[in-house]
């Protein structure tokens, strides 16, 4: 099936309905530590590099527009004790990246986080399982959560149908999510943009911040 057959063949099914930014944002950003963007880490992958620079941006722009910023990281105890099947799937390398005093969990130099931030120190791959996030977004009247963060396929992709699930917008922002391989980063934005989220360029994206600090300027 091509591209112009597979589009039908999504319209045809309602699929690609556009929901359209809210009216009260957040930004949530998605495991932008280290482990990701150091070479010589396990995890690291130069495609992600590009999502932390847009990111950043967007950032800048969510503090100027004064709407809550949620940052998450994971954090495992040493061996990835209480990590679950999740931990006992991807093994050990990857909860060695994030045991307590390894500077890989860290947030990478360039995104600074400010008293006002939110920080999610999560065990799975959602930003919502498990921790506090839905309900602290609820209770700021958030209805829209533009996401940004890595990888496209794994937490960024979870976090998106967990944030449809709770009842907010999700808006995912292309060039600042990243994954290991151009066909798995698209084929999971064509996936959420048709049955969980708007996927949006970041011009797009920071133009909505930017109205949206005009107003409350």
């Amino acid at each position: 099936m091509d591209q112009t057959a597979l589009d039908a063949n999504y319209a045809n099914t309602g699929f690609n309905t556009r929901l359209g930014f809210g009216k009260k944002p957040a930004l949530l950003m998605i495991d932008y530590v280290q482990a990701y963007f150091v070479d010589g880490s396990p995890l690291y992958h130069a495609d992600f590099g590009p999502s932390l620079a847009a990111g950043i941006r967007l950032k800048n722009a969510a503090h100027q527009a004064h709407i809550p910023v949620a940052l998450t990281r994971m954090e495992v105890q040493k061996g990835g004790v209480g990590g679950g099947v999740f931990f006992e799937k991807l093994q050990s390398t990857f909860a060695s990246s994030f045991e307590p005093g390894n500077p890989l969990g860290d947030f990478p130099p360039g995104l600074s986080v400010i008293d006002s931030d939110i920080v999610i120190s999560k065990r799975y791959a959602s930003a919502f399982f498990g921790t506090a996030l839905a309900p602290a977004l609820t209770a700021m009247g958030v209805d829209t959560v533009i996401l940004c963060g890595v990888s496209t396929s794994g937490c960024v992709r979870a976090s998106c149908v967990d944030a449809i699930s709770h009842g907010f917008r999700p808006i995912v922002v292309r060039e600042a999510v990243g994954d290991r391989h151009p066909a798995v980063h698209e084929a999971n934005l064509y996936d959420m943009n048709a049955k969980y989220a708007d996927v949006v360029s970041e011009n797009e994206a920071l133009a909505y911040l930017a109205r949206i600090s005009a107003i409350r300027s």
